[in-house]
């Protein structure tokens, strides 16, 4: 299980990663058109169609689909002024009550989120640009994203319990 898990939270951060390198092809080929058209004229001017779109969807994904991989590797955002100052067991329960909220809180987020995904396909929602987008497939992205994310949370909570000490470990620069 250990390792299906973090097989999961590897290729999620993959796919972020993919997530990002696409943007950047995107919008470099549609700085190369522009460019283009400038030095072309109007005969060669062209644009991706809904590339802003498609950009914005991919960022989305990007964001949601890394927040396990990120929290797993100890480089998720936490602010350390706090528990930096507490001894290893008053860190250990501090931390085990934050993954707690931090779990139920994501359940909640991913609850909601599906049921909106849900609510766009029973309705049709499609995107307002040039390429027409059903709305649900971006939104089933991040409910993904944070589905792994509370299992995630879920997971490090279990660890910090069974192993009774803190098991994140800060890989950020203090």
């Amino acid at each position: 299980m250990r390792r299906l898990l973090d097989n999961a939270y590897l290729y999620s951060g993959g796919l972020a990663a993919l997530s990002i390198l696409a943007i950047c092809l995107l919008v470099s080929a549609q700085v190369c058109l522009n460019i283009l058209a400038r030095l072309g004229g109007p005969d060669l001017s062209f644009t991706i169609p809904s590339y802003a779109d498609f950009s914005g969807y991919l960022l989305a994904s990007a964001s949601f689909l890394a927040l396990a991989h990120t929290l797993r590797h100890g480089t998720h955002i936490r602010v350390n002024l706090v528990i930096s100052r507490l001894s290893d067991r008053p860190r250990w329960v501090f931390e085990c009550v934050t993954l707690a909220l931090a779990t139920l809180t994501s359940v909640y987020a991913t609850w909601f989120s599906a049921a909106m995904a849900m609510e766009s396909w029973h309705y049709g929602d499609k995107s307002t640009g040039i390429i027409a987008i059903p709305i649900w497939m971006p939104q089933s992205v991040m409910v993904a994203g944070l589905a792994l994310l509370s299992v995630a949370f879920l997971d490090t909570l279990i660890e910090s319990l069974r192993a009774g000490r803190s098991v994140i470990v800060d890989h950020t620069v203090e």
